[in-house]
């Protein structure tokens, strides 16, 4: 597992996530995650990060061996707890954030699109809620802010997916490009983004999210009780156990 940051361009700052094979999360994962992306927008030289990510796809969610290795609830507080942190730290970052999105993203993908700023897509991307399959629930906040009211909710019920090109006719997508064009395409609109003043650009970051109709940590946190009551009824690890496994 590993998270790195890099800068490609002036102003833009690249963290980088690439935890093969699939870059599904354990707990550790989602709080190295928020930690790098806390640090990139902190730093004073940034203007704009954008969040990728290595492999076959951009996020497939929580590590769910992890889960199921835990015979107590240590784990699954954990996830919740790290995911928190991680979708918080990508609203919170004190500098938009594009995302590049190729492949699947799944779970907590939709958690960190979802508070990004701006969302580049590859062609072959899908964006899913899966989490009635694994046990979990959560992550619907997120899928509201890319997609109106009553899909989020047939999306959510039936675990779907929607590709790139359907976000884009929903407006929630800036651009969808050829995989091997999507790194710079996120670079070109971070560019652009890094090019106005950095301080206005702060403000304005603070400014959006003041003024966003939902408080989308304290919404998500909500939705994250479901999830631990499933579990301590026992729901959730019956259901998780079937993951990976042919009905």
């Amino acid at each position: 597992m590993s998270v790195s940051t890099s800068s490609p361009l002036d102003g833009v700052r690249v963290v980088t996530v690439d935890r093969p094979p699939v870059n599904a999360l354990p707990v550790q994962g989602w709080y190295d995650l928020a930690d790098a992306v806390r640090a990139a927008g902190r730093d004073p030289g940034a203007r704009c990060v954008v969040l990728a990510a290595a492999g076959r796809g951009f996020n497939a969610g929580v590590d769910i061996k992890e889960l199921q290795r835990d015979t107590g609830h240590e784990s699954l507080i954990g996830a919740n707890r790290g995911c928190a942190e991680a979708f918080a730290a990508v609203y919170g970052c004190e500098v938009p954030v594009v995302a590049a999105v190729r492949g699947f993203c799944l779970g907590g993908g939709i958690g960190l699109v979802g508070n990004a700023d701006a969302i580049v897509a590859s062609e072959d991307a899908v964006f899913g809620l899966p989490e009635l399959d694994r046990g979990a629930l959560g992550a619907a906040t997120h899928l509201a802010r890319l997609v109106p009211q009553h899909l989020m909710r047939t999306l959510y019920y039936t675990s779907r997916t929607v590709t790139a090109a359907e976000l884009l006719a929903h407006g929630s997508v800036w651009r969808v490009v050829p995989a091997h064009e999507l790194m710079d395409s996120a670079l070109e609109l971070a560019a652009e983004i890094a090019a106005k003043d950095g301080h206005l650009l702060r403000l304005a970051k603070a400014a959006l999210n003041g003024i966003d109709p939902v408080d989308v940590q304290r919404s998500y946190r909500f939705e994250q009780g479901f999830t631990f009551e499933a579990n301590l009824a026992g729901i959730a690890a019956r259901v998780r156990d079937t993951f990976g496994k042919e009905t």
